[in-house]
């Protein structure tokens, strides 16, 4: 497989590694954007792929909440100058509210929520007329609480990151557990839920890169075990280091004010969507010839 430019550049900005380094490890594994990534760790040269590595899309996030009912969402729109305005935030309110009581398990059945004679589809394209802009609701997430616990939740940048939690305890731990979500993006909330597959495939890397290291293979086995529990220490949040305390764990403050944490979601605008980025000279050449 022909190895490209444009190839190389993206594996770079992945990992951080060389430009030499990342075309070698692209003509090593034939191309495979993740096999090649893997094969830079395996050699100490360069440290996880980020999870959203280029994060294009436009909108808001936002949390609305009901009783013992919480929804969190993403509500997108194609520029960040749409997202400002106030039409724009005038219907993330209003949505809010329309799925926190409707309590729709997907986008599907949100869509098709009857509101003021139309639905909420039709709702949204009478938005994208208005605004001039397609605005689309892109997921959701309806989140059930007990009445002994709470919700906390926190937005970052008026809602470029949201978070919610729900926490068995105290109110201000439930919010503060949604600002770390917000801050430090863990993957997990504890050991437990990360995967086997996930933690197996770190291992199988941990262990190549540090046998190529040159360590003695009678301690490659300590070590991996060492960077394992950093590893998982580093992705679930009951055992990083509190953002607002870096001297406990987020489950040593939430026990010290006698709670538990019990879930969270993060949200952030645009995770996983690339978006185009078009030449603007070409582009509105490309509109007069048309």
């Amino acid at each position: 497989m022909a190895i490209t430019a444009a190839m190389v550049k993206e594996l770079r900005e992945k990992t951080s590694a060389g430009m030499m380094d990342c075309k070698k490890a692209l003509v090593e594994t034939n191309g495979d954007m993740s096999a090649a990534i893997d094969w830079l760790r395996e050699r100490g040269i360069a440290k996880a792929a980020k999870k959203s590595d280029r994060v294009a899309a436009e909108g808001l996030c936002s949390v609305a909440i009901e009783g013992n009912t919480a929804v969190i969402f993403e509500l997108n729109s194609e520029t960040d100058f749409v997202a400002k305005n106030e039409q724009f935030l005038t219907l993330l309110d209003k949505l809010g509210k329309i799925l926190v009581a409707n309590k729709p398990a997907t986008v599907e059945e949100a869509l098709a929520i009857e509101v003021e004679g139309t639905t909420v589809d039709g709702m949204l394209i009478e938005a994208t007329s208005t605004i001039g802009e397609k605005i689309t609701l892109r997921r959701l997430t309806v989140v059930e609480k007990a009445d002994n616990e709470f919700f906390g939740s926190y937005l970052h940048m008026g809602g470029r990151i949201a978070a919610l939690t729900v926490v068995e305890g105290k109110e201000e731990v439930a919010k503060d557990a949604a600002m770390h979500a917000a801050a430090i993006n863990p993957q997990y909330l504890t050991v437990e839920q990360v995967p086997a597959e996930v933690v197996a495939k770190e291992r199988e890397i941990l262990t190549q890169e540090a046998l190529n290291e040159g360590k003695p293979a009678n301690i490659v086995e300590k070590m991996v075990e060492g960077r394992i529990r950093k590893f998982l220490a580093d992705v679930c949040m009951l055992e990083q280091p509190f953002v607002k305390d870096g001297d406990v764990t987020v489950a040593k403050f939430a026990a010290n004010n006698g709670s538990t944490i019990k879930s969270f979601i993060r949200l952030e605008v645009g995770e996983g969507i690339e978006k185009v980025v078009a030449n603007f000279a070409e582009e509105v050449m490309s509109q007069v010839r048309a």
